[in-house]
């Protein structure tokens, strides 16, 4: 049972799922913040809310409409530090040891073709029959 488990977790199907999931949250994060940084303000130049941060106003005398650039460059970094701790924690060592799995292990030789092992069936009659070859 226990065996079946890690064969499942090492298999690499789950670590790829892992780090898709992060990093698709990572960028959900950076989708979310152009949304609310660059579109919100354009489409409240119409109407009015609340919008704080740096950037510049589409709309003179309007906080309403400012556009939030660091908003933009915080989520951005934020999703190349959280995307670089997942490869070098997460996906580089798992591809380490799925290098060092695959050494220890031959390819399987590549089956003969039908015509070739029918020239050895006959070889191996003849052989039989104590007839050379």
């Amino acid at each position: 049972m226990l065996k079946g488990f890690r064969d499942f977790i090492t298999r690499g199907n789950v670590i790829d799922l892992a780090v898709a999931v992060v990093i698709g949250s990572a960028f959900a994060a950076i989708v979310d913040t152009v949304v609310s940084s660059i579109i919100t303000p354009i489409v409240n130049s119409v109407g009015s809310a609340d919008v704080e941060g740096w950037g510049f106003e589409i709309i003179s005398g309007r906080p309403d409409t400012l556009v939030n650039f660091s908003a933009i460059v915080n989520a951005v970094v934020v999703f190349l530090i959280t995307a670089a701790v997942v490869y070098f924690v997460f996906v580089m060592p798992m591809n380490t040891f799925q290098e060092r799995r695959k050494r220890g292990q031959e390819p399987e030789p590549e089956a003969p073709a039908e015509d070739v092992i029918l020239l050895q069936e006959i070889r191996d009659l003849l052989k039989a029959q104590g007839t050379r070859p």
